[in-house]
């Protein structure tokens, strides 16, 4: 489980800002948080070597993460918040989140479960270590309380890990809940009736713009654990940028051009057939929505103009993205 997840780039902000509002300097976490954009990818041992620094930075401060957590906002969660912020109610929320998980950890990890009139949201256990879970849970819970007039506050919480009578008070005066540690998994167990609860501020038109989006990156990625699933997901946040390269991309994900490619030739792939395959993938989704234009179209996928992504896309399918626009749009593939 732990080799499929990773965090957004985007999540890196939550730990920048805690240092903006605590007023520290702290130029070597800083530096390494600089090192991610919103839309990269951060693997896990990164992560969890900030939070560790973080720690340090206030040693002796119980549950920290939660602190931390408490910071969140929708640009923190990338595409994902966004999404939940605009949905209808708090069921929709839910389901938003279940779907397009996979965007923020690189795994679907959340397990629903229905217990009469409760409902009961888990996750496995992971040797991510007790920070790392409450800057999770603590953030979840803040998030989605914003995002409703008088939030309700959950049935109870749970976490794997132990915790002595003081961090537990702790815990409870956060979440305003019963808090139980020891637990199989990390929990949130709510009323069913909160599902019909309506988001403060609902926008079914950004929504569909959005998953719109969120099905192009998540039809876009390889089955989990495959080892490029990592580089189209990194491709996929810099093709509108333009300029993408193997250096680039090898760069970001802190290895050389030579070991990227070594990688990519063991999955029978080369830099090319991996570029080719993403920008297919996402021209059949993008020009499936009659709202872009192929000029846009080509924009988003990082060609220069529309003449070379037409060309490229007849060398792919032997048509021209207007023909097949008319005709995929009636299901061809």
């Amino acid at each position: 489980m732990n080799g499929l997840m990773r965090v957004t780039g985007a999540w890196t902000g939550l730990l920048t800002d805690w240092l903006d509002r605590e007023g520290l300097t702290a130029p070597r976490l800083r530096a390494q948080l600089a090192r991610f954009a919103p839309d990269d990818v951060v693997p896990l041992p990164a992560w969890r070597e900030a939070l560790a620094q973080a720690a340090a930075l206030r040693p002796g401060v119980p549950a920290l993460g939660l602190q931390i957590g408490a910071g969140v906002q929708p640009r923190h969660l990338g595409v994902l918040g966004y999404l939940v912020a605009a949905s209808d109610n708090l069921g929709e929320a839910m389901r938003v989140y279940l779907s397009y998980e996979r965007l923020f950890y690189g795994a679907n990890l959340a397990q629903v479960s229905w217990h009469g009139d409760e409902v009961d949201i888990a996750w496995p256990p992971a040797e991510q270590g007790p920070m790392f879970n409450e800057v999770s849970i603590g953030a979840l819970v803040t998030f989605m309380s914003r995002q409703v007039d008088d939030p309700p506050r959950p049935l109870r919480i749970s976490f794997v890990h132990e915790a002595d009578s003081e961090l537990r008070a702790r815990y409870e005066a956060f979440f305003q809940c019963p808090v139980v540690f020891g637990d199989t998994h990390t929990r949130v167990r709510i009323p069913v009736s909160y599902m019909q609860i309506p988001m403060r501020h609902p926008e079914p038109g950004l929504r569909a713009l959005l998953d719109g989006q969120a099905e192009a990156l998540l039809r876009a990625l390889p089955e989990p654990g495959d080892f490029d699933q990592a580089v189209q997901r990194l491709l996929l946040r810099v093709l509108p940028e333009g300029g993408v390269s193997v250096h680039r991309l090898a760069k970001m994900m802190n290895q050389s051009e030579r070991t990227l490619q070594r990688r990519l030739g063991d999955q029978g792939l080369t830099w090319q057939m991996l570029l080719d395959r993403t920008r297919e993938q996402l021209a059949r989704q993008y020009l499936r929505d009659p709202a872009l234009s192929v000029c846009e179209v080509a924009m988003m996928l990082g060609y220069s103009d529309q003449s070379a992504f037409t060309k490229a896309f007849k060398r792919w399918t032997a048509d021209t993205p207007q023909a097949w626009r008319m005709r995929g749009a009636r299901g061809s593939v």
